[in-house]
């Protein structure tokens, strides 16, 4: 089987030429001793934004491999990925992220879901996993509800593995399963649940993301209590070792942290957890090497900062519609968004402060920041007079890149 290394990293490439300086990100750290395989992650949605092909995505990857003569694990991740959709991916992935979101609540046959808990009796009763905060007592209605809300979506997760194994053999990819995009939180119960129906739909999953307590918004910091998510994610990691043992499961399965970019309050509580626990973990990025983009355009000036000034000039008279695809994971306060003409006035560093995440920062403004964030298609409208803007301010966008990764995201994460 392919294997997933114990750390894994999802970087976002929205245009594919960033995927070097994301690299050289993963140099560094190597050379504090740590690996971790970089996993390049594009979501259908964001393809069909751009106007790209899955094949893009591979190719700059080999790319970047190629020029900087990386010697340990990548991989390519065909993102949220549902049956319909997962087609175009089959050739140039080796990692699939499955998410049956839509499935979850979804009417479930009773016979099946009798049939389930038949064949799981330790799951009624009082249940002591090590590691776990408390233990918790389940009774069989309670099993039916949690089974009969999350059925479906098991279900659905194992005809898109089978798609997947049929067309290029279960040894040769990475299965995720995503269920950070519902309404409330997998209790640790629901989460072996699930994990126990993974199981016998012979899903071989390597990660899983399951939705915390707390707001996980695209491009800024986790909103929420940290000692509750620190408990829910040392339950989270007791479970996912109970269930190894218990349901034969990969033993390299582990938690995926779901638009974990920028949630640097979250990053210590991890380290933490890591470090006590030994276990794995894949976080991915989302899309705030796009944002790095931008700040790199606008620390250069010029013509990369009358641009991102016209980005965000149309981004803001589009508001509803660009955020209405990511409404659960934005909150943008609309009176903190400067007018137009207040930011047309912003010399490049200005603006480059506005989006770029540093938390206290006097000029940093997260309202400019989740707004860009969701606008990139604009850039693709651009077309050439973006990419080309990339390519002649390479040197300063790479830059702000490599920094990102490293210093904010995987220096905390991993180094501590």
């Amino acid at each position: 089987m392919l294997t997933l290394e114990r750390f894994s990293f999802g970087v976002g490439d929205r245009f594919a030429h960033q995927a070097k300086a994301q690299l050289q990100a993963f140099q560094k750290l190597a050379a504090e001793g740590i690996v971790v395989a970089p996993v390049w992650n594009k979501s259908n949605r964001e393809h069909t934004f751009v106007g790209s092909e899955p094949q893009n995505v591979l190719d700059a990857a080999k790319a970047a491999i190629s020029a900087k003569g990386w010697e340990h694990g990548w991989h390519v991740d065909a993102d949220h990925i549902r049956l319909e959709t997962v087609e175009r991916f089959i050739a140039c992935s080796d990692f699939f992220t499955l998410d049956v979101a839509d499935s979850i609540g979804q009417p479930t046959p009773l016979a099946d879901v009798q049939a389930f808990i038949n064949r799981h009796p330790e799951l009624i009763g009082t249940l002591t996993i090590a590691g776990l905060s408390e233990p918790f007592t389940t009774t069989r209605e309670e099993v039916e509800q949690v089974a009969s809300k999350y059925f479906l979506a098991v279900q659905e997760a194992g005809n898109i593995y089978r798609h997947i194994s049929a067309r290029k053999g279960e040894a040769n990819f990475i299965a995720e399963v995503s269920m950070d995009e519902t309404d409330a939180p997998q209790t640790p119960p629901e989460l072996l649940i699930i994990l126990a129906a993974l199981a016998d739909e012979k899903v071989r999953v390597q990660t899983i993301a399951p939705k915390f307590t707390g707001r996980f918004n695209k491009g800024v910091d986790y909103v929420g209590d940290l000692s509750q998510f620190e408990r829910e994610f040392n339950d989270d990691l007791a479970v996912i070792a109970h269930a190894i043992e218990q349901y034969g499961l990969p033993a390299n399965l582990k938690l995926s942290v779901h638009s974990g970019s920028d949630k640097f309050s979250l990053y210590p509580i991890i380290h933490r957890a890591l470090a006590r626990t030994g276990a794995g973990l894949h976080l991915k990025t989302a899309g705030t090497t796009w944002l790095e983009e931008l700040v790199g355009l606008s620390e250069a000036g010029g013509e990369g900062l009358v641009l991102t000034k016209e980005i965000y000039a149309y981004a803001l008279a589009h508001v509803d519609e660009l955020c209405a695809p990511y409404a659960s994971v934005i909150d943008i306060e609309r009176s903190k968004l400067p007018s137009a003409e207040t930011v047309n006035t912003w010399s490049g560093p200005q603006l480059a402060n506005a989006i770029r995440h540093i938390p206290g920062h006097p000029e940093f403004n997260p309202h400019v920041r989740q707004l860009l964030h969701v606008s990139f298609k604009l850039a693709a409208k651009a077309g050439a007079r973006y990419l080309d803007l990339l390519k002649s301010n390479e040197e300063i966008v790479a830059k702000q890149v490599t920094e990102n990764i490293f210093e904010r995201h995987m220096r905390p994460l991993f180094i501590g």
